[in-house]
């Protein structure tokens, strides 16, 4: 299994990564922002996102966000191909785009929202921290990703302040002094 950042030679995997996005959403029946495959491509382009892949086929995938004049950096469209899953290849995807993350944007906060207790638990595990959407962006163009998602209706009408999305915000210089 090959975990790398991604680039333009990975555009042929976006097609299959939105469709696994799409399909999960509608197994979980949960919140799941749902992504084109161009989308994805950008960010790929960017070399934004991490992507992991065995015998040229994909495995997994996640991508990042800013948001805030780069004060604040999102991890999302965390997935796992189904063949690939049981075997924590999500932590280490994870792991893997908190460390780019880390890498290129060292003073932004970085933040993910989800409703996913496994993601939950990665994201505790690597030094998430459960906050209020208050803490996160107030970019608009952040909160407008979320109309795809089925739970949409639930945060407009909470005005952002409560949806059935989780908040998760790793703050890098109090995980810093932690390590100390």
């Amino acid at each position: 299994m090959k975990i790398q950042i991604a680039s333009k030679t990975h555009f042929r995997f976006a097609e299959v990564i939105s469709e696994t996005i799409q399909s999960s959403a509608k197994v979980r029946g949960t919140g799941i922002a749902l992504r084109s495959p161009e989308y994805i491509q950008q960010r790929m382009a960017n070399q934004n996102a991490v992507i992991a892949a065995e015998d040229d086929k994909f495995a997994g995938f996640c991508y990042i966000e800013i948001w805030g004049k780069k004060n604040f950096v999102a991890h999302s469209g965390l997935i796992v191909h189904p063949d690939f899953r049981g075997r924590g290849l999500a932590k280490q995807i994870k792991k893997a785009v908190l460390d780019l993350s880390l890498e290129k944007f060292p003073n932004a906060k970085i933040f993910g929202i989800t409703t996913g207790a496994a993601v939950m638990k990665i994201n505790y595990e690597l030094g998430y921290k459960p906050v209020t959407f208050d803490a996160l962006t107030d970019d608009d163009d952040f909160w407008k990703g979320c109309q795809t998602c089925i739970n949409f209706d639930v945060l407009q009408r909470m005005n952002r302040n409560i949806c059935l999305c989780t908040g998760m915000l790793y703050d890098q210089h109090l995980n810093k002094n932690n390590e100390q």
